[in-house]
């Protein structure tokens, strides 16, 4: 496999910000034998990075190899590295559910972070995969946990380890048992239903920054201006929408558009809005950014920007957000920022969206308001 050639864009690029890694080259390596022994349509992917893993087993001539990556941009550049191999007909995306790993006898995967969103994918393979399905999960040792092999060891028989290698190790879990369907975590926070599905940021809390967030909103004089149906609010990179699903409860009449390139987010905003009832107001949609709104024509964004690209820490996506953000908003609209305090965003904030006031403050995070020129 020519990892060399495989590429991040369109997401953020940079020197410390790789295609493929050391956990890449593992689980394929650990895999290569059972792939060899899979039909066409056997092979799932979960949690690719930009297609290492998918594109690897297609170039060692799997067919119909079946992905699904939590991050957009992720999928696209799956798909960018897919046509630069002429790999394009061998594999497809799709959202995590029972068509994604259904007859499925080998898995590979990028092991997520959180235990929650583990706990979706294992259980979602051993509910709807093939019978002697072996799963091959791998991550960075750094990156891993004792408690990963125990949820994983309630819904498989066995759970083995591997021997590390640069800095990596590989889980294989064979064996399927005690299935279920991913299920959205609940709980209720200041009279606001909120759904997480395993994976969304923050789970079903309210994170310290959004709430700095609402407060300051809470607190301003009056409400923002648009809200109106051809000029929503917007909750841009929403998570699990708690700040579109906050507006438009507070303001009954208000409508809001929210996104996010998370498919567990996107699919927490959308549990979140239907939870409280606000499915006629509230738009969710899966996106890069803003790239669905037109340029000035919006009055009002909200924004609490994510600032780890996989587990890099990077300032870049952020910028990129401002920047979007900036494009959208009409002359004199405003753009609503909670960010951690110590990353200082104030002046490129009034370099790339217009003169910035500070709205709170404390030692872990800042609110800002930057007007559009």
């Amino acid at each position: 496999m020519p990892f060399e050639l495989l590429r991040r864009a369109p997401d953020v690029e940079g020197e410390g910000l790789g295609a493929v890694d050391a956990a890449d080259r593992l689980i394929l390596d650990e895999s290569a034998a059972l792939r060899a022994g899979a039909g066409a349509g056997q092979i799932a992917v979960i949690g690719d990075a930009y297609g290492a893993l998918a594109l690897g087993a297609a170039h060692d001539g799997a067919a119909g190899v079946r992905a699904h990556q939590d991050a957009l941009l992720g999928e696209r550049a799956l798909h960018a590295n897919a046509a630069a191999l002429g790999l394009a007909e061998q594999v497809s995306s799709g959202p995590l559910n029972a068509a994604l790993v259904t007859g499925a006898r080998v898995v590979l995967m990028r092991l997520p972070r959180s235990l929650d969103a583990l706990r979706d994918i294992a259980g979602l393979i051993a509910a709807h995969a093939a019978s002697d399905v072996v799963v091959v999960a791998g991550g960075r040792i750094k990156h891993m946990s004792v408690a990963m092999n125990e949820v994983l060891r309630a819904f498989f028989t066995t759970v083995d380890v591997t021997h590390a290698r640069q800095k990596s190790r590989v889980l294989i879990a064979r064996g399927p048992r005690d299935g279920r369907d991913p299920m959205p975590a609940a709980s209720r926070i200041d009279e606001l239903e909120v759904r997480a599905f395993g994976g969304a940021f923050a789970g079903a809390r309210l994170d310290i920054g959004t709430r700095a967030l609402l407060a300051a909103l809470a607190a301003a004089p009056h409400a923002p201006g648009g809200g109106s149906s051809e000029d929503p609010w917007i909750d841009l990179a929403c998570g699990t929408g708690i700040v579109g699903a906050w507006l438009a409860r507070r303001h009954p009449f208000a409508y809001v558009y929210a996104s996010d390139q998370s498919a567990a987010a996107v699919a927490s905003a959308k549990a979140t809005v239907a939870a409280n009832a606000l499915g006629d107001r509230v738009h969710v949609a899966r996106a890069d950014g803003l790239e669905e709104r037109p340029d000035a024509s919006a009055s009002f964004i909200a924004l609490n920007p994510p600032f780890h690209s996989g587990a890099a820490l990077t300032t870049t996506i952020a910028e990129r957000l401002f920047a979007d953000a900036a494009r959208v908003l009409a002359p004199g609209g405003e753009l609503w920022c909670v960010w951690n305090s110590p990353l200082r965003y104030r002046g490129t904030l009034e370099r790339v969206v217009g003169p910035t006031r500070q709205v709170s403050r404390d030692p872990k995070f800042t609110v800002t308001v930057s007007t559009t020129r």
